[in-house]
C-alpha cells in the first residue's frame, strides 16, 4: 500500500504545509490496518483557515467509508 500527500503553497507557509502533512501521515498510519491493501492513496487536503487533527480525521474517515475502502 502506498500513500502520497500533495499540499500546495495555497495552504500557507512551509511550517503550515509541513504540519498538514504530519497530521495526514499520522491519520493514515493509525487507520492503515483497516484500509484495503491493493490501493494507492493520494491525499489532497482542502485549503482551510486552520487545520486540526479531528477535522482532518473526520473528513478522511468520511471519504474512506463513502468509497468503501475499509478492508474486509
Amino acid at each position: 500500500m502506498k500513500m502520497g500527500i500533495c499540499v500546495s503553497k495555497k495552504h500557507g507557509n512551509s511550517v503550515t504545509r509541513n504540519r498538514v502533512k504530519r497530521l495526514l501521515r499520522e491519520i493514515f498510519r493509525l487507520k492503515e490496518d483497516n484500509l484495503k491493501q491493493n490501493y494507492s492513496y493520494v491525499l489532497l487536503p482542502k485549503v482551510a483557515e486552520s487545520y486540526d487533527y479531528r477535522a482532518l480525521e473526520r473528513d478522511f474517515l468520511y471519504l474512506v467509508k463513502k468509497h468503501k475502502l475499509f478492508g474486509e
